[in-house]
């Protein structure tokens, strides 16, 4: 059965991963064969006719509360958190580009040489046109989170869900890298999330989902054509809330 057969579940929707996931099994950076398979990912979902935001991480350069834990104020630490999603926004345009499909990054910061301002109209009408957005900055303010960033952006663009792609299938009662015994869940309330700190996204980020009735999905970034499987009605995957 092909992807065609089965009914596309969303047509708009916010994919949210780490700054990691681009690292490949590096420690650090970016590894541009790990970049170029998820932007491959990212097209085979918008050739469904998917519309298409993103919102990626700072981790694999910098961490804001990494840098406030060795003494760095907080505040300048998440700003250079921030510019560090820039830069992974950029690499993962570039990578998209170069299969053909249109990207903008958009900044919470502005910087107009390198990507445009965040201005929710504009943004809405490039998802319209079926350019992929690429939210960069975070949120533009200290103390919130990229998972918190794309929420929001979520919220504004009015997509119909959040996927997170992690490296493991979807939402477990403990770490299944760890525990053999581990099990998965199907679905999971916000609440219960919250409850259990099953570690989904930052209580911030959790909140604002529950409180717009927006679900996130939580799939295996790692597994090849996972993204448009769950699209097409199958796949692995936990679903919070909703």
């Amino acid at each position: 059965m092909t992807d065609t057969d089965h009914k596309i579940t969303y047509n708009r929707v916010m994919l949210k991963i780490s700054g990691e996931a681009l690292m490949g099994d590096q420690g650090y950076g970016l590894h541009p064969p790990t970049v170029q398979r998820i932007a491959e990912e990212v097209r085979s979902v918008r050739d469904l006719g998917v519309e298409i935001c993103m919102v990626i991480g700072g981790g694999n350069i910098f961490r804001g509360l990494q840098g406030s834990a060795q003494g760095m104020e907080r505040t300048t630490a998440d700003y250079m958190g921030m510019l560090a999603t820039v830069m992974n926004a950029l690499a993962m345009q570039a990578a998209l580009e170069s299969l053909g499909v249109f990207t903008r990054v958009i900044s919470a910061i502005p910087m107009d040489q390198v990507c445009e301002p965040y201005i929710r109209r504009r943004a809405v009408r490039h998802l319209e046109k079926k350019r992929v957005c690429i939210f960069a900055a975070g949120t533009g303010n200290p103390y919130f989170t990229t998972d918190t960033a794309a929420t929001l952006r979520a919220n504004e663009m009015a997509c119909q869900a959040v996927f997170k792609g992690t490296k493991v299938d979807g939402v477990y009662n403990k770490d299944p890298k760890k525990h053999a015994d581990a099990v998965r869940y199907d679905t999971v309330s916000y609440d219960e999330c919250l409850e259990k700190n099953l570690g989904v996204m930052d209580a911030t980020a959790i909140a604002l989902a529950r409180d717009n009735k927006l679900p996130i999905v939580v799939f295996s970034l790692d597994e090849p054509g996972g993204f448009r499987a769950i699209l097409s009605g199958r796949g692995t995957y936990t679903k919070v809330g909703g």
